[in-house]
């Protein structure tokens, strides 16, 4: 068995100073920033993802450790270890790993830590489960678990469910957070992929109040007329 130790010091190992500015700046770390705080090391998403496949025996409390890490790029590793476990485990494995992402989600604090990981978690945790706890997130205070409601529904719109989609989309329709918004037009434009219909009918109520750049990322596969029509107001 491996510990969080370990996975820390394969990581620091790859450390690139020179990329630090570029990433600090990209996930907005700077003061008043939806990032600051946040602190990175410089090491790409594929090399972290190259890394965490040889620690996958990995126990969650050494990856609980991990995810409470202040360096970005650990708690990246943290989450991808969880989602590779979470694919192979067994029903009482995933409800551990699902209990202890919820229970952390003041660390899973930057936009592609939520993305790489909520559908696949907490998605697929609830899938079969009452949906309600994506309600809760949905209504929280903490930008992270509002994205984390909308993000998790990715795992059921790929297989053509999208009711908790677009009632989460409405609970969020006017939040004032460009990342929330972004998220919710992005995951609208996944809906629209498997059925331009429902995405027509959801919109042709909304589209002249919702944010332009929610509206913008849910229209962004449509044609160049069906574009200036939904932008008019």
């Amino acid at each position: 068995m491996h510990t969080a130790q370990d996975i820390e010091q394969a990581i620091r190992a790859e450390a690139n100073p020179d990329k630090v500015k570029t990433l600090s700046g990209f996930f907005k770390t700077g003061k008043g920033e939806y990032g600051e705080q946040d602190i990175f090391i410089g090491i790409p998403v594929p090399m972290t993802r190259s890394i965490v496949k040889q620690y996958l025996d990995t126990p969650l409390d050494q990856l609980e450790i991990l995810l409470h890490n202040p360096i970005h790029e650990l708690r990246m590793a943290a989450l991808l270890c969880m989602v590779e476990q979470f694919k192979k485990a067994d029903a009482n494995r995933r409800e551990a790993i699902y209990h202890t992402y919820l229970s952390n989600t003041a660390y899973i604090n930057n936009w592609d830590l939520v993305d790489l990981s909520a559908a696949q978690i907490v998605g697929g945790y609830l899938e079969e489960q009452d949906h309600t706890p994506l309600y809760r997130l949905a209504q929280s205070s903490l930008i992270w678990e509002q994205r984390i409601s909308i993000v998790s529904t990715w795992q059921w719109i790929r297989k053509g469910r999208f009711d908790d989609t677009l009632a989460i989309a409405d609970i969020l329709l006017y939040n004032k957070h460009d990342l929330i918004r972004k998220a919710v037009g992005w995951m609208l434009r996944e809906v629209g992929k498997k059925d331009k219909i429902r995405l027509c009918t959801f919109l042709d109520t909304r589209y002249r109040d919702m944010p332009r750049t929610m509206l913008r990322y849910a229209i962004e596969k449509f044609s160049p007329e069906e574009r200036r029509h939904y932008m008019q107001k």
